[in-house]
């Protein structure tokens, strides 16, 4: 059992070592462009949340 778990362990280690790791600038691409998205997408299901609250407020009265 314990050459099993250390058999496992030297080959999580060498999988490890192939991992490519993205730069710090990169990350911070990454990151603008995920925080620029989800406000573009916030103001446009705000805009049509709105125009739906109208048409609703239109047929209520």
């Amino acid at each position: 059992m314990n050459n099993k778990l250390m058999e496992f362990l030297h080959s999580v280690r060498a999988e490890a070592k192939k991992i490519s790791w993205p730069s710090r600038t990169e990350i911070v691409k990454s990151t603008v462009i995920v925080i620029v998205a989800i406000v573009v997408f916030a103001v446009i299901i705000g805009g049509i949340d709105v125009i739906f609250l109208q048409i609703l407020r239109f047929f209520v009265r």
